[in-house]
């Protein structure tokens, strides 16, 4: 009997993700990279900062991703910020682009990770929360945090 169990690694996550927006959803997506993205991947050296995915002609995009350039490979580096193909099924696609057509909805990177050796990026279906949705999701925080405190 094979128990085969999928190893993560994370490399980085997108912590302003989850209170700048409501996650909605989420579906995994491999990550088509060059060989030095690769190893600077492998290093740790990635922001998700400011990024977002699109759907442009029936394919899923990730932009402003800055993966750094790995020194020792100066010379087939490639641009740090550079539009990246997202791997997904064609079903998984259209839906995606169902989803993302309604009014307000957005696709986010919240994590990049390594799946079994494969570079992959965990998408949210977001919605943007407003200012007084952010001053609620403060005050919850405080409150529990003090509640933890006085407790414990």
């Amino acid at each position: 009997m094979n128990l085969h169990m999928a190893v993560e690694k994370n490399i980085c996550q997108n912590r302003k993700a989850r209170h700048e927006y409501f996650i909605l959803d989420s579906v995994e997506a491999g990550v088509s990279l060059s060989g030095t993205e690769v190893k600077s991947l492998r290093a740790g050296r990635a922001n998700l900062t400011d990024s977002y995915a699109t759907v442009e002609g029936g394919e899923v995009w990730l932009h402003q991703v800055h993966i750094s350039p790995y020194e020792p490979a100066s010379r087939f580096n490639v641009e740090p910020r550079r539009k990246r193909k997202l791997l997904l099924h064609k079903r998984e696609i259209s839906r995606l682009l169902r989803q993302v057509s309604e009014k307000g909805v957005t696709l986010i990177p919240l994590r990049l990770y390594f799946k079994d050796g494969y570079a992959k990026v965990e998408l949210g279906l977001a919605r943007g929360k407003r200012l007084y949705d952010k001053r609620e999701a403060i005050k919850e925080k405080d409150e529990e945090r003090r509640l933890q405190q006085e407790g414990g």
